[in-house]
């Protein structure tokens, strides 16, 4: 069931989802939306290392530590202490966390311990969906007039029904297409800054043995991570796109990228959104 279009478009107390690849322009949009009227900000991925991989982050940090004898001396007996001071605009635990597939030597995970995390990851995911419904009530209590909820890249990759109608029910979820020309500058991106992903398991998986074939390489340990990053990423797009339609025709509405980067307030966002209802 989707959120009532005419009841969005009249109502005090807007609620939004925004779907689509990291960098696609759901911060542009957030941002506009926040300068004009008071918008309850939630970030699936900070929810996410903030509440469900809080844990598994600092044991993975204290483990490092325990690694130098001195450091884990101090930490054993309570000399120093280690915390996660996640904020929505540092992200970098939840990243350094989820790691990069490969060569140890060069900062890569075993696949093992890899596949482990991304699936934490994806459990973790499909909780702080599901908790928007608490999150809106909870704005409603400190007096905010609006919801949005900014969730991550990978949303689409959850194939989770019982997230996507919490979110349909209780938001309106909005797909930003990107453009040809958006797509090339998010591969560029990740061309010049590969950051650690989300994949679905089958689908890397079969990228491996894809990329270690092409390679000629025997071990997916003798990857280089970033080398990998940069080759999967315009597979990742082109395996996320008929996701994120489906999640946008069954449960949604879409707006092209380039059509939002051509609004320049508030006003206009939501006449953009008004025009795709």
């Amino acid at each position: 069931m989707r959120l009532a279009t005419r009841g969005f478009s009249k109502s005090g107390n807007k609620r939004l989802t925004l779907l689509g690849m990291s960098g696609v322009g759901k911060t542009h949009l957030s941002k506009l939306l926040s300068c004009d009227d008071k918008w309850y900000h939630y970030s699936g991925d900070y929810r996410i290392g903030a509440k469900y991989l809080n844990d598994s982050i600092l044991d993975n940090i204290k483990q490092k530590i325990q690694q130098d004898e001195c450091l884990a001396e101090l930490l054993s007996n309570d000399s120093i202490r280690v915390e996660n001071h996640i904020t929505f605009d540092n992200l970098s635990s939840v990243s350094s966390f989820l790691g990069k597939v490969g060569n140890p030597e060069q900062g890569g995970l075993p696949i093992d311990e890899f596949m482990r995390r991304q699936a934490l990851f994806q459990t973790a995911e499909s909780m702080a969906m599901l908790d928007v419904p608490k999150f809106i009530e909870k704005s409603q209590q400190q007096e905010f007039n609006h919801f949005i909820n900014d969730a991550g890249g990978s949303l689409c990759e959850l194939d989770n029904e019982k997230v996507y109608k919490t979110l349909s029910e209780n938001t309106l979820i909005l797909y930003i297409r990107a453009s040809k020309a958006n797509e090339s500058a998010l591969i560029e991106r990740a061309q010049t800054h590969p950051k650690p992903l989300y994949y679905q398991a089958k689908f890397l998986q079969e990228q491996l043995s894809i990329y270690l074939a092409k390679n000629q390489l025997t071990y997916v340990a003798q990857i280089d991570p970033d080398k990998f990053v940069r080759w999967i990423f315009p597979r990742l797009l082109e395996h996320r796109k008929p996701k994120y339609e489906y999640i946008a025709q069954q449960y949604g509405y879409t707006i092209d990228s380039e059509d939002l980067y051509q609004c320049k307030n508030a006003d206009e966002v939501l006449e953009l959104i008004y025009g795709a209802l």
